[in-house]
C-alpha cells in the first residue's frame, strides 16, 4: 500500500494539472464564501474605510470581466512560455529532463494562480443582481479580494519572467540535479556515524545463502512492465519475518522488469503462499519511467546525459561538461563517507530476512565515469577537467578498495586519453595522470602534491 502511495504522490508532483488544480478548487471555495459574507455584511461596514466606496453594478462587472479576460489571457501567454522553455530543455539537456521541468513548483502556482483569479472573478461575477425585480446585490467585499489577487497576480507574473531563464540556465540545471543527489544519496545511506542506529536490525556481512537457495527458492514474478519506482524495504522486512521468510531482492529502483521475471526470491518455498506473494509484490511500485524518489543512479545519469551532449559536436560545451562531472564527483565523495544503507536485514531476534541491492560506490562510478569516459577521452578539455577531478577525489576516497576503484577509473581514461588526442594534449593529460597516481599511492601527501599542482583545486594559470 505504501509503495502505491508513494508512486501516486510522485505522479501528481511530477503533473502540471495537480497544483493548479488544487488552487482552482480553492478559488471556487473563496468565491462562496466572499459572496455569503458580502450578504451577511452589506454595506455598512465600507462607512467605515475612508479609501473605499460602494461600487455600481455595471461598474463591478466591468471591473470583474476585465480581470477575468486578462487572467486567462496571461495564463494562456504563460503556459505557451513554460512549453517553449520545455521545449528548449529537452533539446539541450534532454528529454528526461522534462521531468523536472514539469514538478517545478514555481511553473505550477503561476499557472494555479492566474487560473484560480480567472475563476473566482468569473464566479463572483454572477452573483451581481441589478433591477428586473431582484434585490440589488453587489459584492463589495469579494471584488475588494478579486483585486487583491490581481496584485498578486502581476506579482506572480514577474516572478515567473525571471523563473523561466532562471530555470533552464545550464548551471542552474546542472546545480538543482547536484543538489538532489546529495539529499537523495544522505536519505538512502546513513553517515558512518548515525548508521549504529540502524545496525540493530542490519548486519555486518550477509551470511551464507541456503545451497539450493538459487535453484529452489520461490520466485515472486512481476505482473507488468516497467521501471521499479519505489520499493517498500520495511514491509518487505516486516512480511519476510511474518511468514519466516529468507527474501533476496533481485532488482533495485530504476531497474527495468518485464512481465514474468521475478522481482525477488523467497525461501523456503514452501513458506509462500497465495496472500504473502501478493503483498510482497504489492512493495514494489512500477510505472511507465524513472522517477527520482528512491533511484540514486538516475539523478547521476542525467547529469551525465548533460554532459554527454554538452561534448557533442553540435553544441561544443566542455565547460558545461565540467560542471556535470565536479557534481558527480561530489555525489561519490558523500557515497564515499557513508555506509552503503543495509545489504542484508535482520529480525529483532537476529535472523537474516532481507537481502537488499543497495547502490555502492563501484556500481555508482561505473554508471557516471565509465559511461562518460567514452564521451570526454575524445575531447581536450573535458578530459583534462576528469583528470583533475579524479585527483580531488583521491582526498576523500580513503579506503583501500575506493582507491583501487579510482585508480582503475583513472587508468581507463588515460589509456583512451593517450588513444584519441593529439600529442600535445595527451602530454597534458599524461603528466596529470602520473599526478593522480602519485596522490594514490601516498594519500597523506595530498595537500602537499596539491600546493605544487594548481590545477587540482581549480586554480590552474592561464
Amino acid at each position: 500500500m505504501k509503495s502505491r502511495l508513494m508512486k501516486l504522490w510522485e505522479d501528481l508532483r511530477s503533473s502540471y494539472w495537480f497544483v493548479p488544480t488544487l488552487m482552482a478548487l480553492v478559488a471556487v471555495g473563496l468565491s462562496v464564501l466572499m459572496v455569503e459574507g458580502d450578504r451577511m455584511w452589506g454595506v455598512d461596514w465600507l462607512e467605515g474605510v475612508p479609501w473605499l466606496s460602494a461600487n455600481k453594478p455595471a461598474g463591478a462587472r466591468e471591473l470583474l470581466s476585465t480581470i477575468a479576460g486578462s487572467m486567462i489571457t496571461v495564463a494562456g501567454v504563460t503556459f505557451s512560455i513554460t512549453i517553449a522553455a520545455v521545449a528548449y530543455a529537452a533539446s539541450q539537456f534532454g528529454p528526461r529532463l522534462l521531468t523536472n521541468f514539469m514538478r517545478d513548483r514555481g511553473n505550477q502556482v503561476t499557472l494555479g494562480t492566474f487560473i484560480a483569479t480567472f475563476i473566482y472573478c468569473l464566479l463572483v461575477l454572477r452573483s451581481i443582481r441589478e433591477g428586473d425585480g431582484e434585490e440589488l446585490f453587489v459584492p463589495h467585499a469579494a471584488i475588494l479580494l478579486g483585486l487583491l489577487l490581481t496584485m498578486m497576480s502581476v506579482a506572480v507574473l514577474i516572478y515567473f519572467i525571471h523563473h523561466v531563464p532562471e530555470s533552464i540556465h545550464a548551471s542552474n540545471v546542472v546545480a538543482a540535479l547536484g543538489r538532489e543527489l546529495d539529499a537523495l544519496i544522505a536519505a538512502r545511506h546513513p553517515t558512518l556515524a548515525a548508521s549504529a542506529v540502524l545496525m540493530p536490525r542490519a548486519l555486518g556481512s550477509p551470511p551464507a545463502l541456503p545451497e539450493a537457495f538459487y535453484r529452489q527458492a520461490a520466485p515472486v514474478l512481476c505482473k507488468t512492465d516497467g521501471y521499479v519506482q519505489y520499493l517498500d524495504e520495511d514491509a518487505l522486512l516486516r512480511l519476510a519475518t511474518e511468514g519466516d521468510l529468507l527474501v533476496r531482492i533481485e532488482h533495485r529502483p530504476g531497474d527495468f522488469v518485464r512481465r514474468g521475471r521475478a522481482l525477488l526470491l523467497a525461501w523456503p518455498p514452501e513458506n509462500l503462499h497465495g496472500e504473502l506473494a501478493h503483498e510482497l509484490a504489492g512493495s514494489f511500485a512500477i510505472g511507465e519511467r524513472r522517477t527520482p524518489r528512491q533511484d540514486i543512479l538516475f539523478l547521476a545519469q542525467e547529469l551525465v546525459e548533460i554532459a554527454t551532449r554538452a561534448l557533442s559536436p553540435m553544441i561544443n560545451d566542455p565547460f558545461t561538461a565540467t560542471a556535470c562531472m565536479e557534481r558527480l564527483a561530489c555525489g561519490m565523495s558523500r557515497l564515499a563517507e557513508r555506509e552503503v544503507r543495509e545489504a542484508a536485514l535482520a529480525d529483532e531476534e537476529g535472523n537474516l530476512r532481507l537481502l537488499t541491492r543497495p547502490t555502492t560506490l563501484a556500481v555508482f562510478a561505473e554508471r557516471t565515469l565509465g559511461r562518460l569516459r567514452p564521451y570526454v577521452q575524445k575531447d581536450r578539455n573535458a578530459a583534462i577537467e576528469l583528470m583533475r577531478v579524479l585527483g580531488e577525489l583521491t582526498e576523500s576516497l580513503r579506503r583501500p578498495d575506493q582507491r583501487a576503484l579510482l585508480r582503475h577509473h583513472a587508468k581507463q581514461l588515460h589509456r583512451g586519453a593517450m588513444a584519441a588526442l593529439d600529442e600535445d594534449s595527451a602530454r597534458v593529460v599524461d603528466e596529470r595522470f602520473r599526478v593522480v597516481l602519485r596522490l594514490l599511492d601516498d594519500p597523506d601527501a595530498w595537500h602537499e602534491i596539491a600546493a605544487c599542482c594548481e590545477w587540482l583545486s581549480g586554480r590552474e594559470a592561464a
